[in-house]
């Protein structure tokens, strides 16, 4: 591991990848799919679609996690 990051705080370093990573999500088109990949995608959205159940809001599964600790 470079000596400088090193020096962070694990906060610190966590923040950087979280900024890394929201730098790369920002260029998507950047990042080619393969077409088995496209069709797994394809897969997945069909199935989503299908179901009509788009899931529960974050904030009440956590609060429900919690609850379970």
């Amino acid at each position: 591991m470079n000596s400088t990051l090193k020096q962070l705080s694990v906060d610190e370093r966590i923040r950087l990848v979280e900024d890394l990573w929201d730098s790369i999500a920002v260029d998507q088109s950047a990042i080619p799919l393969s077409s088995e990949q496209k069709e797994e995608l394809d897969r997945r959205l069909d199935s989503y679609e299908a179901d009509g159940d788009s899931g529960r809001p974050a904030n009440e599964v956590i609060s429900e996690l919690r609850n379970r600790l």
